[in-house]
């Protein structure tokens, strides 16, 4: 992680005496910030490779900052807050937030988060197509499924349906996000059809013990594993 660059953007002081150091050992630089307007400029002139971001800010809500962000700016962010409610992942997540942390939390787990979100934006970048997860693998350009090789058969929006979770593998979908891009912005309340499709694809997927590759994040949608993250 040498050279990566993270912007962390909260205003408790123990909050940012904890993860500087901690990021700094893990091998990260680290760059902090106490309010919004502060992390944006930041975000502007320090060019950093990923954001952590809290919403709770003096000067603005966490949201408004992911906003206006993503007018101009796809540097992964990743929010951590003491807001638990589902509302508040939904709207942070489907307004260009990659990842959701409740605080407290685990360095362990922050960042695994960091890794899989920095290998996503890389693979972005890159377009990369192929994905493989245990004895799973998928090739969105050329339309192919298989478990340890031997084809599997999915239908056009089963296919969809995987390829959107393989874009953004290791990182939460909202409902929402998932049925706008597969069946339209008209289908997005449509959570039980989804909820069908999902069941069509993790048993079409068993082999590749699809029940534990794409985890269900109550009331808010789904995440497929990425192996090694």
């Amino acid at each position: 992680m040498s050279g990566t660059r993270v912007l962390v953007v909260d205003d408790e002081p123990q909050i940012l005496r904890f993860l500087k150091p901690s990021l700094t050992a893990a091998g990260y630089e680290v760059i902090t910030a106490e309010a919004g307007r502060d992390a944006l400029k930041l975000a502007a002139n320090a060019s950093p490779d990923l954001i952590l971001l809290d919403l709770g800010l003096p000067d603005m809500d966490g949201k408004d900052v992911i906003r206006e962000l993503r007018t101009w700016s796809k540097t992964p962010v990743i929010v951590l807050s003491a807001r638990d409610r589902e509302a508040e992942k939904i709207a942070a997540l489907d307004i260009g937030a990659d990842d959701y942390i409740n605080k407290p939390f685990g360095i362990g787990e922050l960042t695994a988060r960091l890794r899989t979100a920095l290998r996503h934006a890389a693979q972005s970048k890159g377009q990369e197509t192929r994905f493989s997860s245990g004895a799973l693998t998928v090739d969105i350009a050329a339309h192919q499924v298989a478990i340890d090789r031997v084809p599997v058969k999915l239908t056009p929006k089963e296919f969809e349906l995987l390829a959107i979770l393989v874009r953004n593998a290791g990182r939460i979908v909202t409902h929402r996000q998932i049925l706008t891009a597969v069946w339209g912005p008209a289908h997005t309340e449509d959570l039980q059809y989804l909820r069908v499709f999902i069941g069509q694809l993790r048993q079409k997927l068993e082999g590749a013990q699809a029940a534990d590759l794409i985890v269900t994040e109550p009331g808010i949608g789904y995440r497929l594993v990425a192996e090694n993250t």
